[in-house]
């Protein structure tokens, strides 16, 4: 691992932005900049268009490759801009951090638009967990030293192949919508897509990228913004390279059902059951224990297939949907253990009367975005927040980020406090798009295939993920077969890992070698193809319809 990290620069593909090893770095001086705007996050606030401006914070840093001694210049710029719509009419000042080397080096250089999901969150989890150039390090899947993380350099910086752009969309971070819009204006699949393509315009608009590959990177509910604003960039003129789909929800039908279509549950159960059983063999709950991740995630992905129709009387129940409530007699559980090697006591917790969570560990409390992260029931972790894996980051990022933007990106915003996730946003979104109550985005993910047919797509998933199952997604993107004659360039990759799965020390490295080999066009050792996507679900329907 420690070659695979230390070749990592080399082959970038942009040897120009390093620095000499023995060569003595000069700055300009830093521009720190005090933002006494009061920015509100409340539904119907929003900002008089007469205090809006885009001055920002201006640092100049250095990161130095551990392994290889090089080292990249780049400069930080923190900071808003003015997202505004077709007719010039702000809409929201948005909130940005970006992350530019200072020297580009002899070919185009890549530029990358982070942003989180919720819907309602910032961008703090990727910006302060993944590729940046300083990152807080959390002991991920455990939690030693919790809540007191260090900031370190982040030898897994992507700092070195592309500039970063991280966004948080109004009513997060410190963005804010522009009267007379209010942030509530922007919380909805539609309008949400519509002021980030806004943002990235008026981003391209003063920093201008003609020649650069332009990328954009989503997260969790990221991944449907994602598949909704790449065809409207696309349709306004900017012409992307590439999306990256991390930790997917791409289609909310499989997760909220109707009363009328109660299969689809069956569906989610069933594709939910690779990943806990990812999560069972980690806590010993699988006998024999299984040789590693990749061969045991093939084995219940086989078995799940195999087995869907013992499923059926027990999917309406897992989500909720069945009056009565339907349970596994134990001669059933005795047989699904006996064909799928997970202990009795494990199938009982996923598909018993108990929340799992409690049940599958006892005495403990698991996580939904990371399965192997686990806290004792009377934890300070659990105090406010059920799920320790959320519990690991919710607490010390914020803490990190209230020092870092003052000391590293010399920002400060002294009448503001940064809303890391909105509860408000979330529960006020407006989940409707393309004729449903909630969203199915692997049309729109069609339409940016048509549009472009030759962007490269990479989707990043964790085993351990609870929350959006890698089988899932697998099969939502499975969807996309039914469409004749096109060959769309996806690779799908699959770490241990839950949600955030740059968060684990392992598969961090693994993840940015990865995604070098993808902005280079080259493929990915591993990576599951687009022929080699599973069939979707009998009942899931066909690619260009919801």
């Amino acid at each position: 691992m420690r070659a695979a990290v230390a070749a990592l620069t080399l082959v970038a593909g942009y040897s120009g932005i390093f620095s000499a090893p023995a060569a003595a770095a000069v700055f300009p001086p830093d521009q720190p900049y005090m933002d006494n705007t009061a920015y509100a996050f409340g539904a119907t606030d929003g900002l008089a268009a007469s205090v809006v401006n885009e001055k920002a914070a201006l640092a100049y840093r250095q990161l130095t490759y551990r392994e290889s001694g090089r080292r990249v210049d780049y400069t930080t710029t923190t900071g808003h801009l003015t997202a505004a719509d077709a007719n010039g009419k702000p809409e929201a000042s948005m909130f940005y951090v970006a992350y530019t080397a200072r020297n580009r080096g002899p070919f185009p250089r890549p530029i990358t638009f982070f942003y989180n999901g919720g819907p309602g969150s910032s961008s703090i989890w990727l910006r302060l967990g993944s590729f940046a150039p300083s990152r807080v390090a959390t002991p991920d899947p455990y939690t030693t030293g919790w809540p007191n993380f260090p900031l370190v350099d982040n030898q897994e910086s992507l700092i070195d192949t592309t500039d970063m752009v991280f966004i948080d969309p109004p009513g997060t971070g410190f963005s804010e919508a522009v009267l007379p819009n209010t942030n509530q204006t922007f919380w909805g699949v539609d309008q949400d897509a519509g002021v980030m393509r806004d943002f990235i315009l008026r981003y391209l608009a003063v920093n201008p990228r003609p020649d650069s590959p332009i990328y954009l990177y989503g997260e969790s509910y990221g991944t449907p913004r994602t598949d909704v604003l790449a065809p409207l960039l696309e349709q306004a003129g900017v012409k992307l390279s590439g999306i990256v789909l991390q930790s997917c929800i791409l289609d909310y039908n499989d997760q909220y059902p109707s009363a009328s279509d109660l299969q689809r549950a069956t569906d989610y159960t069933v594709s939910l059951l690779p990943g806990y059983a990812e999560v069972a063999a980690f806590f010993g709950q699988v006998t024999p224990p299984p040789f590693g991740v990749r061969s045991f995630a093939r084995e219940m992905r086989e078995f799940s297939t195999r087995h869907y129709d013992e499923f059926l009387p027990y999917g309406p129940t897992f989500l909720g949907l069945a009056n009565p409530p339907v349970f596994p007699t134990p001669a059933v559980y005795a047989q699904m253990s006996r064909q799928s090697t997970i202990n009795v006591s494990a199938l009982t917790a996923y598909l018993g009367s108990n929340p799992l969570n409690t049940t599958l560990v006892p005495g403990y409390t698991i996580g939904g975005y990371d399965g192997r992260v686990s806290a004792p029931n009377n934890s300070p972790m659990l105090v406010g927040d059920s799920d320790p894996s959320d519990a690991l980051i919710a607490k010390p990022f914020p803490v990190i980020l209230a020092q870092q933007l003052p000391d590293y990106l010399k920002y400060t915003a002294p009448n503001t406090t940064y809303v890391t996730l909105s509860d408000t946003a979330n529960v006020s979104w407006d989940f409707s798009h393309g004729g449903l109550p909630v969203p199915d985005t692997i049309p729109d993910l069609l339409a940016e295939l048509t549009l472009n047919p030759h962007i490269k797509v990479l989707v990043e998933n964790g085993y351990h993920d609870l929350v959006t199952p890698f089988f899932m997604t697998e099969k939502d993107l499975g969807r996309l077969k039914s469409v004749k004659g096109i060959r769309p360039d996806i690779q799908v990759t699959h770490y241990s890992g839950g949600h955030m799965i740059y968060l684990e020390d392992t598969s961090r490295p693994r993840m940015k070698a990865d995604l070098v080999n993808y902005y280079r066009g080259w493929p990915i050792g591993g990576a599951m193809t687009f022929a080699q996507l599973p069939k979707p679900w009998s009942d899931q329907p066909p690619a260009g319809t919801p």
